[in-house]
């Protein structure tokens, strides 16, 4: 079974009227996108437009269930993003979303982050953006966190007025 489906992969590379990429990736995956009903879509919209931070998890940040959701808030924190600017789902606890939730990112892997309705990435990318300062700036940028040079203003304001 598996050889036939490389051969069927193979011959549709090479014929003249070409097959969806979709396809070719995996006959499975195909199938997988239909199954995102457009109430399943219309939820998840709803839901990562809800709030300015949005993170599908498996667990919650206070009992986060796996490393990388783990990891995905630490980051957060970090980067100090307040608790009311941030909505979190567990996908542990709807085996629905939890496969929604990847049909509508088009990215197979939990935890996801969404900054302004806008896809971002999962753990991975999440801590490259960290390491880069593109996070930051994102969130800065998102109007999620104040930026720095108006929280050292701040910080400089408050111990002059100390004085």
């Amino acid at each position: 079974m598996f050889r036939s489906a490389i051969r069927t992969s193979f011959t549709a590379l090479r014929s003249p009227t070409r097959v969806p990429a979709i396809a070719l990736v995996s006959p499975s995956l195909a199938f997988a996108r239909r199954h995102l009903t457009q109430e399943a879509r219309n939820k998840i919209q709803q839901a990562v437009s809800s709030t300015p931070v949005v993170l599908f998890m498996k667990g919650t940040p206070e009992a986060p269930q796996c490393g990388f959701s783990r990891a995905a808030v630490q980051v957060l924190e970090i980067h100090g993003v307040p608790p009311e600017k941030m909505k979190t789902f567990d996908v542990l606890e709807d085996s629905e979303l939890r496969q929604s939730i990847k049909e509508f990112s088009d990215w197979p892997t939990i935890p996801q982050l969404y900054v302004n309705g806008e896809f971002v990435g999962g753990c991975d990318i999440l801590i490259n953006m960290h390491q880069s300062g593109e996070l930051d700036e994102l969130l800065v940028k998102a109007g999620v966190v104040p930026p720095e040079q108006t929280q050292e203003n701040q910080s400089e304001g408050e111990q002059k007025s100390q004085n």
